[in-house]
């Protein structure tokens, strides 16, 4: 059947389903929400902004901006949330069209009609948060300077917005993400281009994140992260719902299947955000402070809807859920009154942001405070190191959340009858809550302020970590762990089956591809002197750059060593040539960087104002030797593996020959004794003929 044909038999059988059935659009919807989120934001700005203003010493910029900036945030929360919904159903919560129902050639998949109305429809909600954040860069400019806006649209005042106004350069940032992914929703018609595009929609919350009250004053790493959490898992629970009501209203397949995947979700979702919201508000109010003053009041008010949207969460758990073949259209009714309470609890968080905080609890703050978020009172030591501890919002939780997800998953392999090598469960445990207590200690508390403790965390995380996770085979682990679907409605399974033999991992883990984005991101940052500079001076190139470390490491090692199924793994004498290839040319920087006169991240690392007296170059030849000496620690382990798998090879080819010798009596051998034979022979003839 040709791919005409099965569009054709595809809209037939949707079309059958909806006979008698009336297909409702949902543009209604979306636009509905974006406005009264709009309007919620934009209400409240209006009468508070005239006191944040006078506090801030701005002139007023006019109601255009005073009303427009807030009703257009939250206008793009709204469709930014359309556009992860809808991507979130057409890759996970329906099933594309699996050719002959084999879940083993999902990645080949195209999206059914369904998929392919929400692929489409998540292009368009992209398209429009571009626009909406281009529309943001001078919005902010005028909304700074008390400016009126279309004095702002002059290239002078957008130069000025672009070059010295972080959250203009933020919105910039989030536009062209925003158009990279309207642009992969169009062209994408298959359903291996789904979960990258779903990644890629959840990422565009993460530059919001890195901006605003969260990312200033003491304990802002701490703000942030939960900040960049709370975001994530909103715009997962908003858009996530918004994705449903637009498959019911089009009278989609498989709804339960879709709703009871969606509800999962949901629940982590509203649990993390009630999480994350109440530590990121401890650290800049008071709990007196929540009724007092109006930045507690939009705190309060929002914490009481996210109250009322877990009490809608469990009706549709208690009442819609288990009613969904009989009664959709319940589930339709209380979904959108849902999402209307999500809409007016955005326009009321998107106010927050504009809305002066109460004075700081403290105020005498420290220079190592206001840039790193906490205080170092002594330099590092062997004891001091291991003893300090303040866990990392970010890396803390992920250690955990991977030691637990892996915990459950061999429980879910126990239960179906299955074992699983202790050895493995070990690798990754030392991974997972290594990274846990390595990012929540002295080494990543020392990070950021010397040199020779960030380069001792690079190591680790790029080197040690991934290394340990890889070893533990999560990717084979979920295979084992979890069924695969029924024909034509991939599970997990399914998943991580398409996943190894997709094409991008085809190319990301060619040899050639991996030793160069190990070594390219390791020499990148440390030869480019301004780029070091601002991924230690800012909180957002910080996290970003240890996310860099530990992805680039992971790939490296999963390739040359990890015991999960790749699209194309090299043999075992090409992996040893990249392992001896690499770890020198990695150990030379660090010989490079010993006598190195010029000292990276000089001015950043003498305003932290340390309590100790600092030899910056010192630290930095100690730090040179770190990285020249512990390359040794992951070779000995990587080459004893690779060097028994070899072993196992060649034993395994062996009892190959040997068994194949026994059931043909050695013909191969015989084949060799003729052919020698009748060489000789024509030898002894052609010298007889010379003669």
């Amino acid at each position: 059947m040709s791919k005409a044909q099965e569009d054709s038999a595809d809209s037939a059988v949707q079309g059958g389903k909806r006979a008698g059935k009336r297909v409702k659009g949902s543009w209604p919807v979306y636009l509905i929400a974006a406005i009264f989120a709009g309007v919620v934001a934009g209400f409240i700005s209006y009468f508070f902004l005239a006191d944040s203003l006078a506090a801030l010493g701005i002139p007023d910029p006019g109601r255009l901006t005073t009303v427009g900036l807030p009703f257009l945030r939250g206008a793009f929360w709204l469709s930014l949330a359309v556009a992860v919904g809808s991507f979130m159903v057409s890759a996970f919560l329906i099933s594309p069209r699996v050719p002959g129902g084999d879940n083993d050639r999902l990645i080949e998949a195209p999206l059914t009609v369904d998929g392919h109305v929400a692929a489409r429809t998540g292009a368009w909600a992209a398209l429009v948060s571009a626009l909406i954040a281009f529309l943001e860069v001078p919005l902010v400019m005028s909304d700074v300077s008390g400016t009126p806006f279309f004095q702002t649209l002059n290239p002078q005042m957008m130069g000025v917005a672009l070059s010295q106004i972080a959250t203009s350069q933020v919105w910039l940032v989030t536009a062209i993400m925003c158009v990279i992914l309207a642009i992969g929703g169009f062209v994408s018609r298959m359903w291996a281009g789904q979960p990258p595009l779903l990644v890629l929609s959840v990422l565009c919350v993460v530059p919001l994140g890195m901006e605003g009250h969260s990312a200033s004053g003491g304990d802002h790493d701490y703000g942030t992260n939960t900040l960049i959490w709370h975001l994530v898992f909103m715009i997962l629970w908003v858009g996530g719902l918004i994705g449903l009501i637009a498959h019911a209203r089009r009278l989609g397949p498989e709804l339960p299947l879709a709703v009871r995947r969606y509800s999962r979700l949901a629940f982590i979702a509203i649990c993390a955000m009630a999480i994350s919201g109440v530590i990121n508000a401890a650290i800049r109010i008071e709990f007196s402070d929540w009724f007092t003053t109006r930045y507690g009041l939009i705190i309060t008010t929002k914490a009481l809807l996210t109250i009322a949207l877990g009490i809608l969460g469990l009706a549709h758990r208690t009442l819609t859920i288990p009613q969904l073949k009989h009664k959709p259209q319940l589930f339709r009714r209380i979904a959108i009154g849902e999402v209307l309470v999500m809409a007016a609890t955005v326009g009321v968080a998107i106010t927050m942001g504009r809305t002066p905080p109460p004075p700081p609890r403290d105020p005498n703050l420290s220079a190592m405070q206001i840039q790193m978020g906490y205080n170092l009172d002594q330099p590092p030591s062997v004891i001091n190191v291991w003893t300090q501890f303040r866990f990392d919002v970010m890396f803390g939780v992920i250690g955990l959340g991977l030691a637990a997800f892996y915990a459950w998953s061999v429980y879910r392999l126990h239960k179906r009858g299955l074992s699983w090598p202790v050895g493995r469960t070990i690798w990754w445990m030392l991974g997972s809550l290594g990274l846990t207590l390595v990012m929540s200690t002295g080494i990543g508390l020392y990070m950021p302020a010397m040199y020779s403790m960030h380069m001792l965390a690079h190591m680790v995380l790029s080197m040690v970590i991934p290394l340990f996770l890889v070893l533990g085979a999560p990717m084979t682990l979920l295979m084992e762990a979890y069924p695969s679907g029924r024909p034509g409605q991939p599970t997990i399974h399914d998943w991580v089956v398409a996943l190894t033999k997709s094409r991008a991992l085809r190319v990301i883990t060619h040899p050639a591809v991996n030793l160069v984005q190990f070594l390219f991101f390791f020499y990148a940052l440390y030869l480019n002197f301004d780029l070091y500079q601002v991924a230690i001076s800012e909180h957002a190139g910080h996290v970003i750059m240890n996310w860099v470390f530990l992805l680039s490491g992971f790939i490296y090692f999963w390739e040359v060593v990890g015991p999960d199924p790749l699209p194309h793994r090299a043999p075992i004498r090409v992996r040893l040539l990249i392992l001896f290839f690499s770890m020198p040319i990695h150990l030379f920087l660090g010989v490079y960087l010993m006598q190195l006169n010029q000292i990276l991240g000089e001015e950043f690392y003498l305003s932290l104002n340390l309590p100790w007296d600092q030899d910056l170059r010192n630290d930095q030849r100690q730090g040179g030797g770190i990285a020249w000496g512990f390359g040794q620690f992951p070779l000995v382990i990587v080459f004893g593996k690779l060097f028994m798998e070899w072993l196992r090879e060649d034993h395994s080819e062996a009892r190959r020959f040997d068994a194949k010798a026994d059931i043909d009596h050695d013909q191969d051998l015989s084949d060799y004794n003729a052919m020698l034979e009748q060489l000789n022979k024509t030898g002894d003839q052609s010298v007889f003929r010379q003669q």
